[in-house]
Order: C-alpha cells, then structure tokens, then sequence
C-alpha cells in the first residue's frame, strides 16, 4: 500500500506537469494535507462518500473524453501502420500470462478491498456490487486503453521530450480546447484524492488490527500514517516510472499470495507462517537466481527483482520473473514444510512423543482479532473447540 500511495502522488505530479507544464509539488502537497485532515476526523466512513465522488468523476471524464476525442482528434493513417501496434508482438503474448496474474495477486494485498468486502452486508450484495463494477471497470478500462492506440496514431505520444506512455490519456487530451484540459484537471485531482484516501484508510486499519490488534489508540496509528506522509511525497517525486512501481509491487505480490492462499484454505490447517514468510522471500531470491542465470551476472540478476527494465525490454526477463515468483515461492513454501514436518517428527521420537504436527490447532480466542480481553464465557468456548454455525464465504 505504501508502494501505491507513492505511485498514486507520481502519477498526479506527472498528469499536471504533461497538462500544465507547472510544477505539480504544491498540487501534491495540498491533496495530502486535504486527505489526511479528513481522513483523520471522518475515517473509512468517509472514503465511502469520496468513492461514491470518485465512481462519478470516472464516469464524467470518461464522457467528456469520449466526446472530445472523437470530434476534436484526427488520426495520421501513415502512423497506424508505422507504429507497429496492431501487429503481433512478444510482449503481447507475454501479458496475456503476466497481467492477470500480477493483477489477482496484488489486489490480495489492498485492505481497501478487503474493508470493502467485509463491509457487505451480506454475501449477495457482495456478489451483485462485484458483478456490477467488474462490467464497469471493463467498459473503462477498454476505452483508456483505447486512448494509447490514439495517442499513438495521433502523434501525441511519446511528444517532445518523450513521455511515459502510462500517461498516453493525458498527451491525448493535452490536445484538446482549454476549457477541456481544466475540466480533466479537476477530475483528475478529484480521482486522486478519493483513491489516495482508501490507501490512507486502508494502512490506518492494517497497522491497527493486523500489527496491534486493535490494543494501540487509533490516533497513535494516524499519526504513524501521517509521518509516512513525507517519504511517499519525496519518492513519488523522484520516481521514475509509475509502472515500474506497479511492477515492483506486482512481482512481491506475485511471489508472497500463492504461499499464503494455501493457508486461507481450511483444509490446510497444517500451513503455517514460517511456509509463507519463506515462502515469500524464497520467491523473490527465485527472481534474482532466474535473472542471474539468464542475465549471466548478479548485478542484472539484482535489477530483475526492480524490473529496471520494465516490460519492454524485449526479452523473456520479465516473464521469467513473474513465472519464477510464485512457483519458487511455492517451491520454498513445501521446502520449508518438509523441514519443519521432519524436525518435528525427530524431536517427537527422541522425546518418546505423540507427532502432532496434523493435529487441527484450537481457534483463536475473540481477543486475537478484538484486541478486547474475552469473557468467561468465550474462553469456555474457545475451549470446548466448538465453532460458530453461522459461517459465511468470507467469515
């Protein structure tokens, strides 16, 4: 999430400037402070209020935009086939395995997802508001992405000096009327805002209930936010590459989820967190062993696990890491079973010990997630081992 707030702030600093051509600092430093202070006083109560804000703008921009682009832009055919876009290439196979992938593994890692999902009201609503924005975020994403061929073939990308091509939307509108340009602008800053405060929300709740179960105050943990403030602003502006920020969480993601699925599911019960932080880290020393061997030197095989060269390189090195994640972490993840299973079973028969290690482990007392001290009566029924009956998909 950290990593999403910085690419959040860069890409806004980087939409003003293609816009504007004005220093985007003053921009960024007022949409932190604005987000924070209300953030701070309304909490995720109010992030559903800016969602609802932000929901809008999309719809909006995405209007104005369709509307202007096709009456105000004008396509030079003698790019459309110089550009080489409609024509087969590596890295479009390549994407057809890496984004979905890097896509489903990382959503695993947004608490604003999840606090949204936990505040359904019930499973079918969660079922009817999913099916309803997944038709949306496809009608969107196919007209933005739309907009890069545009751009492209309109000659507004890359521009003089070249521009990253994450914000090829943008060059595209650079080139519509005024009155078009500042209506974006303040779409866009709304969008920002909105989705930077779920981010802040969001590590609001993640340092209080999964770091402190809910025992630390509440203010001590925003205040904790609020000083990671500064380092999210100095390195979104001194980021290179929006992508590559999304890459880089992508590919962490992509090494940590499937280790950590495995103990979602209740079958296996057995999986514990030593298999997923191995699991983890084993992924990600994968990516550097691929990226040595393939690469031929550490040094480039360190720059894989950064994506230096991002996607376009031109090369299997990209999708090398993204295959190399999940399965050396998976990989990893049954070594270190195998380890712990085997050290258990040999201290079992040197002490003349029942092995165990299958046994189904107890729940956890309510405190464990409450931060709350339980009553008598909850630690009788922790005890006695019994669940509750009313179980949902996500409960």
């Amino acid at each position: 999430m950290f990593l999403y707030m910085v690419a959040e702030l860069s890409a806004l600093q980087q939409i003003i400037t293609a816009l504007t051509g004005m220093n985007a600092l003053p921009v960024v430093i007022v949409e932190c402070a604005v987000t924070t202070i209300y953030t701070s006083l309304g909490g995720f109560r109010i992030s559903f209020v800016t969602d609802n804000i932000q929901g809008a703008m999309v719809v909006a921009l995405i209007l104005v935009g369709v509307i202007t682009v096709g009456v105000e832009t004008h396509v030079d055919r003698s790019l459309v086939e110089s550009s080489g876009l409609l024509k087969p290439s590596l890295l479009g196979w390549q994407l057809i395995y890496i984004l979905p992938v890097a896509i489903l593994t990382n959503d695993f890692f947004l608490s604003n997802f999840w606090m949204r999902t936990f505040a359904s009201k019930t499973d079918k609503d969660l079922l009817i508001g999913v099916s309803i924005a997944t038709i949306a975020v496809t009608c969107i994403l196919t007209l933005v992405g739309a907009s890069g061929l545009l751009a492209a073939w309109t000659g507004a990308w890359p521009g003089d000096p070249p521009q990253e091509g994450s914000i090829a939307f943008f060059l595209l509108l650079e080139k519509l009327p005024a009155w078009v340009v500042g209506i974006v602008l303040v779409m866009v800053v709304s969008l920002s805002t909105a989705a930077f405060d779920s981010l802040q929300s969001a590590m609001v709740s993640t340092g209080s209930n999964d770091l402190f179960r809910n025992r630390l105050n509440i203010w001590f943990i925003r205040a904790t936010v609020v000083l990671l403030i500064f380092p999210v602003v100095v390195l979104a502006l001194k980021s290179p590459s929006v992508l590559q920020i999304f890459l880089i969480t992508d590919l962490f993601s992509a090494a940590v989820i499937p280790v950590l699925v495995i103990g979602l599911w209740d079958r296996c019960y057995w999986w514990r967190g030593l298999e997923v932080v191995v699991g983890g880290l084993g992924g990600i020393l994968t990516v550097f062993i691929f990226g040595t061997i393939y690469f031929g030197n550490a040094r480039d095989g360190g720059n894989l696990i950064l994506l230096e060269n991002g996607l376009y390189a031109e090369d299997w090195s990209a999708f090398g890491a993204f295959v190399a994640a999940p399965i050396g972490g998976l990989l990893w993840g049954f070594g270190t079973l195998a380890v712990r299973l085997s050290c258990q079973f040999l201290s079992a028969k040197i002490k003349g010990q029942r092995f165990d290690a299958f046994d189904r482990p107890p729940p956890p007392p309510p405190a464990f997630y409450s931060g709350v001290e339980n009553s008598e009566e909850d630690r009788e029924h922790v005890a006695s081992g019994e669940t509750s009956t009313k179980k949902g998909k996500f409960v």
